[in-house]
């Protein structure tokens, strides 16, 4: 990774560098920040005579060559330092919470708007609803592209924040085009590197909040991870992390929980994490067990299935949604929770990184 002295290079300036890591086998890939743009190179970046070239230039501070799978997304990257805001907050310094309909059914729009309204009366921060749906058998309801003008009446009518599922770049680019304020991976695309290319180089610039579901058969943390760091070396370094439970399945759960991976998370990387306890085990009943669970672990938010009427709804709604009521319970139990963590997170986070 080139940091350079000042906030960004020049576009001469740039095309010196790139014409430098293209000799040695790389490209190189502006990644803009809240403050600064660093420049991630894409390829083997160990070269020493391509890093004293690099380093010898006026307008470059340093090469961060840091030997990791991940080195962007590495706790040790400059990228660190990149703070970025979900529904006007930062991640980590303030509790934030999705919730919504798994699907929103095109066919009777009040039912989510009924919701959306809920929803932020219980202090959720920004609105989910599933527009386009990864079913296992293709014989289920698999969204419809027409459901996102219900997401965005229901946006500009609560003036709430939305997120909405991509699964293909069709889909990608008609979210980028609605202006929709998150975008989320499912598990299911979790590893589809070529669609996480893709949303890196097509919010490079607009650097919206790209929520990455962890996928159902990841084994190690370190995949996750390296999963965002795709998204990250095209460009777009404000990717959020979220557990959402993984196999093999507990009997009686939808999933194996996994929100424990939180602090192994944190010590490898500076991402924010989100964790979708409806996902993990499935059941509205055990919701909010998994939601505080989720934050005693040190989980910056939650994303959760909530839903008005949850049993006229579709998709896994009528199972694990829960009421608006219960949201604003686990809300209001889990504020004081997550504060408590995050005081003494602060001073274990520095043991851990050494650990």
């Amino acid at each position: 990774m080139i940091i350079p002295k000042n906030p960004q290079l020049t576009d001469e300036e740039f095309q010196i560098i790139k014409k430098i890591v293209n000799e040695f086998g790389c490209d190189v890939t502006p990644i803009p920040g809240e403050t600064m743009t660093v420049y991630a190179i894409r390829g083997d970046e160990r070269n020493e005579l391509m890093i004293n070239r690099l380093e010898g230039l006026p307008f470059v501070a340093k090469v961060d060559t840091i030997q990791s799978p991940y080195k962007l997304m590495d706790i040790k990257s400059e990228l660190s330092k990149n703070r970025f805001k979900i529904a006007g907050k930062t991640p980590g310094e303030e509790l934030i919470v999705i919730a919504g309909h798994c699907t929103i059914d095109p066919k009777n729009p009040q039912l989510f708007l009924e919701t959306a309204h809920a929803i932020k009366e219980a202090g959720a921060d920004v609105l989910r609803g599933g527009v386009w749906k990864p079913r296992t058998s293709p014989h289920t309801y698999q969204g419809d592209s027409k459901a996102i003008e219900i997401l965005l009446e229901a946006r500009d009518t609560y003036n709430i924040p939305v997120i909405t599922e991509v699964m293909d770049e069709e889909q990608l680019e008609i979210a980028i085009a609605s202006k929709v304020d998150m975008i989320q991976i499912g598990a299911r695309n979790a590893l589809n590197y070529s669609l996480l290319k893709k949303i890196g180089e097509l919010t490079q610039f607009s650097r919206i909040p790209v929520l990455l579901k962890r996928g159902m058969h990841m084994g190690p943390v370190d995949e996750f991870i390296c999963a965002a760091e795709y998204i990250v070396s095209h460009g777009n370094p404000n990717v959020v992390l979220c557990p959402r439970g993984t196999v093999p399945t507990i009997n009686g759960y939808r999933n194996y929980p996994d929100e424990c991976i939180t602090p192994l998370l944190k010590q490898k990387t500076w991402a924010p994490v989100i964790v979708d306890p409806s996902h993990s085990v499935g059941r509205s009943i055990y919701v909010p067990h998994a939601a505080l669970a989720a934050i005693a672990y040190g989980a910056d938010g939650l994303i959760i299935e909530t839903h008005i009427k949850s049993q006229e709804g579709i998709g896994d709604d009528p199972k694990q949604a829960i009421h608006p009521s219960t949201l604003a319970q686990i809300i209001e139990d889990a504020k004081p929770l997550f504060y408590n963590v995050k005081k003494y997170q602060k001073t274990y986070m520095s043991e851990l990184q050494n650990a």
